[in-house]
């Protein structure tokens, strides 16, 4: 089990208040406490980090790769558990996903209310995460929350304050956790050839920089603009709407930024559905991915020296 902080592993003056909390102050070993681990199975743990999941950088991504990385050649690992906050979880599964050969299980899993919460959510997650991790023919990287297994692709969270925070949209959950036994709804997820193999990244300081814009009404040219003229830019996401529209006024921008060198890619904003081609199209799109999930097959596909591929 990777301990990298989060509401998880977070402390508030009085049990009762699951707002007013630190993130990331508690020892991923603590955060065990009482809960049971699966027959057969013994736990180690490691402190990569210990942040507010929102404040994710690339080195902590490169880091955490890495370890799953070698843990994951280890012949003893049977899995990994990673405590994480709720924030950017999505982003690190999908990350985790596009660098790792994930032949075994990897599950972050979260909580909504800090450790010091008179009815904390992250004990009961640990042990469904821990459940997945044991389970006969798991693997692939996965979000256990609230009882429910996601798969890095498809989950994003859809709520602000609710313990069931995440949700994996029209094609729904891959199964479900019920009193220590997981229920599939479909098969383990197929394990798939990195995007970018761990050992194929740059050290940190040297990713390419993609940012995300958002198409909107009244939208104009300026945030594109200046951008491109910071020098220090790769490549943009721009978060359109829906089915892959831009403002007349950003997409004069993105065409002047690609003029410059400047990669680009279409996501929607819709929570569900997928961008389809509609004939020519000035830009490629990510169909079904989220702006944050598009904005690392961007990161990565500029990484390796290549167009985007979705």
């Amino acid at each position: 089990m990777l301990g990298t902080g989060g509401t998880i592993a977070g402390r508030a003056a009085r049990a009762g208040d699951n707002l007013g909390y630190v993130a990331g102050q508690v020892e991923v070993s603590t955060l065990l406490g009482d809960v049971p681990l699966p027959s057969g199975v013994a736990l180690s743990t490691e402190q990569l980090c210990n942040i507010d999941s929102k404040d994710m950088s690339h080195a902590h991504w490169l880091a955490l790769a890495r370890q799953c990385e070698q843990l994951l050649d280890d012949p003893w690992v049977v899995g990994i558990v990673i405590a994480h906050g709720t924030d950017t979880l999505e982003e690190t599964a999908f990350f985790l996903s596009q660098v790792l050969n994930a032949s075994k299980p990897v599950v972050l899993t979260c909580a909504m209310r800090p450790a010091t919460s008179a009815a904390a959510d992250g004990p009961q997650n640990l042990r469904d995460a821990l459940t997945v991790v044991a389970a006969d023919g798991a693997r692939g990287v996965l979000v256990v929350c609230a009882g429910t297994i996601h798969r890095a692709r498809q989950v994003r969270k859809v709520h602000t304050y609710r313990l069931d925070a995440f949700s994996s949209g029209e094609g729904g959950p891959a199964g479900f956790v019920e009193e220590g036994r997981v229920r599939l709804a479909e098969s383990w997820p197929a394990v798939e050839t990195p995007r970018l193999p761990v050992s194929q990244l740059a050290t940190a300081d040297r990713w390419p920089s993609v940012q995300i814009v958002t198409s909107h009404a009244g939208a104009d040219a300026l945030v594109v603009d200046a951008l491109v003229q910071s020098g220090r830019v790769d490549g943009v996401v721009v978060a359109t709407t829906g089915n892959g529209t831009v403002h007349e006024n950003i997409e004069a921008a993105l065409l002047r930024a690609q003029t410059a060198g400047v990669a680009v890619l279409r996501a929607t904003r819709c929570t569900d559905g997928a961008v389809l081609s509609s004939g020519e199209q000035r830009w490629p799109h990510a169909f079904d991915l989220s702006p944050v999930k598009a904005r690392i097959v961007l990161l990565l596909d500029l990484m390796r020296g290549r167009e985007p591929a979705v």
